[in-house]
């Protein structure tokens, strides 16, 4: 009796060692799970949506959201100032590879509701494919012929989206554009002609020589709070 009594111990004692070790597993295998699905948003979700969305950030995602989708040591906290210089903004950098990073400006400094997001990588691109680095010659083909500011102050470069083809994207998107590194040297006439507050037309022949491009990608999302 006492062997048969250990036997069925023994035999117990192997399940529970076997259900133990299923449940660990399958405990591992959903850590691991959510840790790549965690890992893997910003690689895979580069889309930018005016207005809604830049990735899986949107207009309800709080730095807490950033720390759990990307890590703690992706996420560096700073202050910018706004434009101008008048006041700064609480904001969070994200340190992210291959084009993908981008700075998340918030309204306040619970860093609980953002209102815009900037500094994008060349990874982001809108469901027209615009994106930082986009060329004016590319830019005319997908908005049209439009305005922009001229080049050399704050505003400098900025497309008046309400002129273009893309006019559901003003107050949801801003774009800039700006010269090549060395085109104030090589074309000085050019550069100054479309130089200054004034608006310019995209087809103007001054622009042509200057090695114009997105260089700058602001996607609202909560703008009434600006």
């Amino acid at each position: 009796m006492n062997s048969y009594i250990k036997s069925i111990a023994t035999a117990a004692l192997a399940l529970l060692l076997i259900y133990s070790a299923k449940e660990a597993v399958g405990l591992t295998q959903k850590i691991d799970s959510s840790v790549t699905i965690a890992k893997s948003q910003p690689l895979t979700d580069t889309l930018i949506i005016p207005g809604e969305r830049v990735g899986p950030i949107t207009r309800t995602t709080t730095k807490q959201d950033l720390v759990k989708l990307f890590g703690t040591s992706r996420v560096v906290d700073k202050t910018i100032p706004g434009a101008e210089g008048i006041g700064s903004f609480a904001a969070t950098q994200l340190k992210l590879d291959r084009g993908r990073s981008l700075l998340v400006v918030w309204s306040d400094n619970t860093r609980t509701k953002p209102l815009d997001v900037r500094n994008l990588g060349s990874a982001w691109k809108t469901r027209e494919g615009i994106g930082v680095g986009t060329p004016l010659s590319e830019l005319r083909k997908k908005l049209g012929n439009f305005k922009l500011y001229g080049l050399g102050w704050d505003y400098g470069g900025t497309i008046l989206l309400d002129s273009s083809k893309l006019s559901r994207y003003q107050g949801k998107m801003i774009l800039r554009v700006d010269a090549a590194p060395n085109a104030y040297e090589k074309f000085p006439n050019d550069y100054q002609a479309v130089s200054g507050d004034s608006t310019f037309s995209s087809s103007n022949s001054h622009w042509k020589p200057l090695g114009i491009k997105i260089s700058e990608i602001i996607v609202l999302l909560n703008p009434s709070q600006e």
